[in-house]
C-alpha cells in the first residue's frame, strides 16, 4: 500500500471541500456518540420488605436449603456503562423476581405459603473494573397480567440510581404487557429484550443471556 505525502492529502481535502481539522476530528465524533440509556421502569409492589439472609448473586442455591430452586437455571451477565460507553465500577446491581410458580417472597403476595423456599428471589452483585456483573437465577415466568421479567436496580458509588426490568425476547406475552409497551422509544424497548440461549458450556441444561445497562 502506497501512502501519499502529507501535503498531497491536505490538497485533496481542500479540493473536495473537507477541512483538515474536520477530517482529523471524525474519529473523535464517532467515539463521542452517546449510547441509548436503559429506560427506567416501575419498581413494582414486590421489592423485598426484608432481604433474605443469602443475598449473593446465586439465586438458585440458597444457603442451608435442602434442594435448589425449581425452574430452568439461567445465567444473566452484562456490563454497566455510562452514555459515553465508560464502565461504571463498583456499582451495586440488585435483581428480584418471582419463583417458578409466579410467587414473590413478599408479605403482600397471596398464597405465600406455596412459595419455593429453595429460590432466593433476590440477589446482589458489584460491578468489576470493566463494569461487568453476573447472576445465576431461573428463567423468569409469567403470572397474571405480566409477561416474564426480572426486576433490576443499579446504585452507583456516586448515588445515581436506575430501576428497570429485563424481558425475554420473543416471549408471546410481551405484546400484551402494559409495562413493557409503555416504553415508547423502540431503541430502548429493544434494549430490555434479552435472548436466552442454551448454555451447556456453563452448566448442563442451563440458559444464558446478556443484559447490558446504560446509565444516562
Amino acid at each position: 500500500m502506497i501512502i501519499p505525502p502529507r501535503g498531497m492529502v491536505r490538497r485533496r481535502l481542500l479540493q473536495t471541500g473537507v477541512g483538515t481539522s474536520a477530517f482529523l476530528a471524525a474519529p473523535a465524533l464517532v467515539r463521542a456518540q452517546a449510547l441509548v440509556p436503559t429506560p427506567a421502569q416501575t419498581e413494582g409492589p414486590f421489592y423485598p420488605v426484608m432481604l433474605p439472609q443469602d443475598v449473593d448473586n446465586d439465586l438458585v442455591q440458597v444457603h442451608g436449603a435442602a434442594t435448589p430452586a425449581k425452574g430452568a437455571v439461567t445465567h444473566i451477565s452484562g456490563r454497566v456503562r455510562d452514555a459515553a460507553g465508560q464502565p461504571i465500577v463498583g456499582a451495586q446491581v440488585e435483581i428480584w423476581q418471582c419463583d417458578a410458580q409466579g410467587l414473590y417472597d413478599h408479605p403482600g403476595q397471596s398464597d405465600l405459603a406455596r412459595r419455593d423456599k429453595g429460590f432466593q428471589g433476590f440477589g446482589r452483585a458489584t460491578t468489576l473494573v470493566d463494569g461487568a456483573y453476573r447472576f445465576r437465577t431461573i428463567r423468569p415466568v409469567a403470572y397474571s397480567g405480566r409477561t416474564p421479567h426480572i426486576h433490576f436496580r443499579v446504585i452507583t458509588a456516586d448515588g445515581r440510581r436506575l430501576t428497570t426490568q429485563m424481558y425475554v425476547a420473543g416471549d408471546p406475552g410481551n405484546d400484551r404487557d402494559g409495562v413493557l409497551r409503555a416504553i415508547r422509544d423502540p431503541r430502548q424497548r429493544q434494549q430490555v429484550l434479552v435472548s436466552l440461549a442454551p448454555a451447556d458450556g456453563l452448566e448442563g441444561g442451563a440458559l444464558a443471556g446478556v443484559f447490558d445497562i446504560v446509565l444516562a
